[in-house]
């Protein structure tokens, strides 16, 4: 006896129909993106399974919306994480170039002032003779000069006593001077000169560089003297007539004598 195939319309679906359906559902997933968070746990169990019904719908459970959930909040933390620490980096980079500029101009102010300290320094005056007096007058007259008066003036000091350049300059003169004895003369930084006499030994030599205080000798009573003192002139040249008042000229650099 034939037998006919069932055609009604209630017939299942055949094997190759289901399967059909079901990949085209996963396709459909997979245009939203939860395939691939899906596709192991939420399919696993139904390959091994055939259908026997309608299509099955394929629904998003609970569990799998709460992992998705949680890798988006996961990625807004790290994402915000990194943005925190480059904040943090570009703030602790703007620190430390803010800290390095202040450290230059500190060390540009100290070297400036330092500069400005030494040039202070060096254009600064003082005494030949540390806390002395002016023993002998500028001009003043007497046979013991041959001139006929004083072109310097002296400063009182025992035998011996230091003896310091009034400025900075160059020794142009260091040895005997005839009736100033042992001398020495300095081409001073403004141009002008000094002469110091009657040294009992000297301590520097031509061509050398001088500081303001700097001790250059040894006072005493060598050449035409009575006894042991200093002798200062200032001068417009090296040579000897070109005098000019030695109290006025430490004066105006600002010495007190």
């Amino acid at each position: 006896m034939a037998f006919t195939r069932a055609t009604g319309k209630h017939r299942l679906p055949s094997r190759m129909t289901r399967t059909t359906r079901r990949t085209v559902g996963v396709a459909a997933l997979a245009t939203t993106g939860v395939v691939g968070t899906l596709a192991a746990p939420a399919f696993a169990a139904e390959s091994e399974i055939e259908q026997t019904g309608p299509l099955k719908a394929v629904t998003m459970g609970d569990s799998v919306a709460h992992e998705i959930d949680a890798q988006a909040v996961a990625q807004r933390q790290a994402a915000d994480q990194a943005a925190a620490r480059e904040k943090a980096e570009a703030a602790a980079k703007k620190r430390a170039e803010e800290a390095r500029a202040k450290a230059e101009k500190e060390r540009e102010a100290k070297a400036r002032a330092a500069r400005e300290a030494e040039r202070k320094r060096l254009n600064a005056y003082t005494a030949p003779i540390t806390g002395s007096y002016v023993s002998t007058s500028y001009q003043a007259g007497g046979g013991i000069w041959s001139s006929g008066s004083h072109t310097g003036i002296d400063f009182h000091a025992a035998s011996g006593t230091a003896v310091h350049a009034v400025g900075s300059g160059t020794v142009v003169e260091a040895g005997w001077g005839g009736s100033y004895g042992n001398q020495i003369v300095i081409k001073m930084v403004d141009g002008t000169y000094t002469q110091y006499g009657h040294l009992s030994s000297i301590g520097v030599s031509v061509g050398q560089t001088v500081t303001p205080g700097q001790q250059i000798a040894l006072s005493g009573a060598t050449g035409n003297v009575t006894g042991a003192h200093l002798h200062f002139e200032a001068r417009t040249t090296a040579e000897y007539g070109s005098d000019m008042d030695p109290i006025a000229y430490l004066r105006g650099h600002g010495v007190n004598v």
